[in-house]
């Protein structure tokens, strides 16, 4: 189906008020929505419509997550189309998870929160990424989750139903906050780091006290920024797995004894009789800085928990494109080999290349 079509059918015949029905040829299309749009989107997103559970939502909506930060709209970031209580218009809008955070602070705070980090997100992007779109949209004058929405969009353009741009514009705006998406998430952990109490972070629930100091070893003061602790496991990233897959792949075709299921180690690698304890790390538009702190951390700890003193492995940290000679000049200094995806291969510093890893 085409989008335009899909949006002005959902926008002209989804009821206002008591006439709104989750039960109506127009909630059918918006839950239908993974079959009739989701081709618009990149393999592997997920694509959601809800028109409201039980009673009918004052602003229905159709969202896209990447699964790597999000699989419900309730936390994290996604893209969504959100549908005005008066029906008239449509926002597409890059905006937050409300539903935990608001649970955690109360609606007022949790509105707070969610606009000061939307404008830090916002301010941090480039402008030619930014330019032409809203900082803000405007659902209506509902209390509630609209006011929440609001809130939490961080960039928007807004459709008039009665006028929607043709076929291929609509498209192109698609695409084009698909791409921001993106940049706004690798953008985010930058300011994560840089400001202070400014992101609010939704985290996974503790492990077991067994496994706590492995797997959440990521000391940072409490004055920092806010976390919120909800109830869920604590998964892996699909792109995480994948990268992990390939290069596991590409080490047992060389005949190298290869590990996946050492938790909470990422690889074990077993070369020539040498040890190697290898961290994966999936990077989001080049925004390297992150993931390198993040291995050099781990593996450090890791080594020091998981291994006695006079047998340390040796260490490797794996990446899912290029982290720049800065960063591999780190990694080495501190004595970890570096690999990392190429439409070549696999290439790696000095190190890796000498032990036959890249």
């Amino acid at each position: 189906m085409e989008l335009g079509y899909y949006l002005h059918k959902v926008g002209t015949t989804f009821g206002v008020g008591s006439d709104a029905s989750t039960s109506s040829d127009a909630a059918r299309l918006l839950r239908a929505a993974p079959t009739e749009i989701g081709h618009l989107v990149p393999a592997g997103y997920l694509v959601e419509g809800s028109p409201g559970r039980g009673n009918a939502a004052v602003c229905p909506w159709v969202s896209f997550f990447d699964p790597d930060e999000t699989t419900t709209a309730t936390r994290g970031m996604y893209l969504v189309y959100l549908l005005a209580e008066d029906r008239k218009t449509f926002a597409l809008s890059l905006n937050q998870g409300v539903t935990e955070i608001t649970k955690a602070l109360g609606a007022r705070d949790a509105r707070h929160r969610l606009a000061a980090q939307a404008t830090a997100i916002r301010e941090a992007l480039p402008t030619a990424a930014t330019a032409g779109l809203d900082n803000t949209i405007d659902l209506g004058g509902q209390s509630g989750l609209p006011r929440s929405y609001e809130a939490g969009n961080i960039l928007a353009t807004t459709y008039e139903i009665a006028a929607l741009p043709d076929e291929q514009t609509l498209r192109a705006d698609l695409s084009r906050m698909i791409n921001l998406y993106q940049d706004a998430l690798a953008v985010r952990e930058e300011v994560r780091q840089t400001t202070r109490d400014t992101i609010v972070t939704v985290v996974e629930q503790p492990p077991t006290q067994s496994q706590e100091i492995l797997l959440h070893f990521a000391p940072k003061s409490d004055e920092e920024y806010v976390q919120i602790v909800t109830a869920r496991r604590l998964r892996k990233s699909r792109s995480h797995e994948t990268l992990v897959h390939q290069y596991g792949t590409y080490l047992r075709e060389q005949g190298v004894e290869v590990g996946t299921n050492v938790h909470p180690r990422d690889l074990v690698i077993i070369k020539n009789g040498v040890h190697w304890l290898s961290e994966a790390k999936f990077i989001r538009r080049g925004n390297a800085t992150g993931a390198v702190r993040e291995a050099l951390g781990q593996l450090a700890t890791y080594a020091f928990c998981l291994y006695p003193a006079d047998s340390q492995p040796h260490k490797m940290a794996l990446f899912s494109e290029p982290v720049g000679d800065v960063y591999v000049n780190l990694l080495e200094h501190h004595g970890i080999a570096a690999v990392w995806r190429t439409d070549q291969g696999w290439a790696g510093s000095p190190s890796a290349v000498s032990a036959g890893l890249a």
